[in-house]
């Protein structure tokens, strides 16, 4: 798929290095081009100097090819109006734009934007951080019965098989984040230090799934 991204600033740049490693073609639009240097040489794609909102401009970097537009320059009505113009002027479905004011950022949804709040997801990050005891719920369905959250995992799981540790608390892991990606994992994945487990339950049994998580295995189970 082609992807145009319009700001080179840190996470655009790693934005752009990481979906050209997926095999994808990339388009970054900066309007200072000495920002592109943060793709470093070896990235193949195009680099598009000009304003991102600009139809023109948009053109140059293949957006009437591209399967997808991301919008993050460091200027929320930046974002937002290229958002916008991708989505409305060219048809563009999968877009999303990075709101710096989360106020705003639930209007922008609410007109059919996904918006990532970044000080919201930044604020949410840290306080996972600052306070890892319990589970921190990532989404819930809409009749509020289930929910998938992250749930602090005692360092006793460490070397422990994923299916022990379903087996022994009665949830479903969905992924685990492990180095700073998401790994799907299977019967045999060992939980490893440092690990996210992020796990689907029932909303009812959370306090039950947090007090397993921190106790550990059971002694003499397999």
């Amino acid at each position: 798929m082609h992807i145009v991204i319009m700001g080179c600033g840190r996470v655009g740049a790693a934005l752009a290095q990481t979906l050209e490693q997926q095999g994808h073609t990339v388009a970054v639009v900066d309007q200072d081009p000495t920002a592109f240097r943060r793709l470093g040489s070896g990235f193949g794609g195009r680099r598009v100097t000009g304003v991102g909102f600009d139809q023109d401009t948009l053109r140059e970097a293949g957006i009437e090819e591209a399967g997808a537009f991301a919008a993050v320059s460091s200027g929320d009505n930046s974002n937002i109006i290229a958002a916008r113009v991708a989505r409305e002027m060219f048809g563009i479905e999968n877009v999303a734009a990075r709101i710096y004011d989360p106020r705003r950022a639930e209007v922008y949804q609410r007109l059919g934007i996904p918006t990532v709040a970044t000080v919201r997801w930044t604020a949410d990050q840290m306080l996972r951080r600052l306070l890892p005891s319990g589970a921190e719920p990532l989404w819930r369905d809409p009749s509020g019965t289930v929910e998938l959250a992250e749930v602090h995992t005692s360092p006793a799981w460490i070397g422990h098989k994923i299916s022990r540790l379903q087996e022994e608390t009665g949830v479903r892991v969905a992924f685990l984040t492990r180095l700073g990606e998401a790994v799907l994992p299977t019967s045999q994945t060992v939980l490893q230090e440092g690990d996210l487990v992020h796990v689907m339950l029932r909303t009812d049994e959370i306090g039950k799934v947090e007090a397993a998580f921190a106790e550990g295995p059971e002694e003499g189970g397999h």
